[in-house]
């Protein structure tokens, strides 16, 4: 899965490791539409699940180590786990360029 070219990143999450991961990402949840998260690991190894449909069979499941990322499409239910203690990853959220939800977040990055 890769982010199309004309989109740009426009908000990235605080790292998060087995002490401060907001729970919502243990369980299942979606992107928004028309965002593309891409999940950055930088310590350890995640595994990435993804689902058919809201309380769906799950019809993927990616490792993530280290330097790794993987991609989750808009609109797409998805959760992870973290498989060692000492995990750190990010989330780096990305959106059509001339979306409003780009202009949103670059206009609150300026106030």
């Amino acid at each position: 899965m890769s982010i199309p070219n004309d989109f740009v990143n426009y908000k990235t999450t605080f790292v998060m490791n087995k002490d401060n991961i907001p729970k919502m990402f243990l369980f299942e949840h979606n992107t928004k539409a028309g965002v593309y998260g891409k999940i950055c690991v930088s310590k350890g190894e995640l595994k990435f699940y993804g689902f058919s449909e809201r309380r769906g069979a799950v019809e993927q499941e990616i490792t993530i180590k280290a330097g790794d990322f993987a991609v989750s499409p808009p609109e797409y239910w998805h959760k992870v786990e973290l498989m060692t203690e000492d995990t750190e990853f990010k989330v780096e959220f990305y959106a059509q360029q001339d979306s409003e939800i780009v202009k949103q977040n670059l206009s609150e990055r300026n106030e």
